[in-house]
């Protein structure tokens, strides 16, 4: 059993998520969870190379049943969650906003914005007053053709500042980060045949947030 504090990455396979996992992985022992098991293995591939271990939860964030297993499965090993970083998300085709397709609405409006829902519910017993969750903004909300991520992204973020200013007294401590335009899967679906060079890596982006992530916040 690790001493470390623990921090929760969900949507970890990939991008800043998993940039961050790895970054956190040198204070925390990261619990990363993302749907796809072989990205969860190249990250525990690189953190085992930086001479850490984590705990992989290869689950889709929107199955209720399995984030509560996993929440149970949480306190019974270490007690608490130190820290929660929320990176999942999905990402519906463009379209205008008269032509949404309700299948890909209802997957954005299952992860994007219901399944917050149910992890702040699920783990916020476990980051209790002292804890920190960290959200990601992206604001895409009124753009034209944005109408599947942009409208449930913005729900997301919507959501989290509302938890933010519910805890500023009592904890936990909610921030809501701008990561810098990134080099990403997402970015690329978006913006196809977009010159990459100035975008900026996931890897840059986690060192440069990750001390905003971490003021202030016990690592020991």
């Amino acid at each position: 059993m690790s001493a470390r504090p623990v921090a929760l990455v969900t949507g970890a396979s990939r991008g800043l998520g998993f940039a961050l996992a790895r970054a956190l992985s040198r204070t925390h022992h990261v619990v990363a969870v993302g749907r796809t098991q072989g990205a969860l293995e190249e990250l525990d591939d690189a953190i085992r190379s930086d001479g850490f271990e984590a705990t992989l939860a290869p689950m889709d964030i929107t199955q209720g049943d399995a984030m509560r297993q996993l929440a149970r499965a949480i306190f019974d090993r270490w007690g608490r969650i130190g820290l929660w970083v929320h990176t999942a998300v999905h990402a519906g085709p463009l379209a205008p906003a008269g032509h949404l397709a309700p299948k890909d609405l209802d997957r954005c409006i299952a992860v994007n914005l219901r399944a917050t829902a149910d992890l702040i519910a699920v783990f916020s017993p476990l980051i209790g007053a002292e804890g920190r969750a960290v959200f990601f903004d992206d604001p895409r909300g009124g753009e034209k053709f944005f109408g599947h991520y942009g409208s449930t992204k913005a729900a997301q973020i919507a959501l989290a500042r509302s938890w933010a200013a519910e805890g500023e007294r009592i904890g936990p401590r909610v921030l809501v980060l701008s990561p810098r335009p990134m080099a990403t899967a997402l970015r690329a679906r978006f913006f196809p045949g977009e010159d990459r060079a100035p975008l900026a890596r996931p890897e840059a982006e986690a060192a440069r947030l990750l001390p905003v992530i971490l003021d202030g916040l016990s690592c020991g």
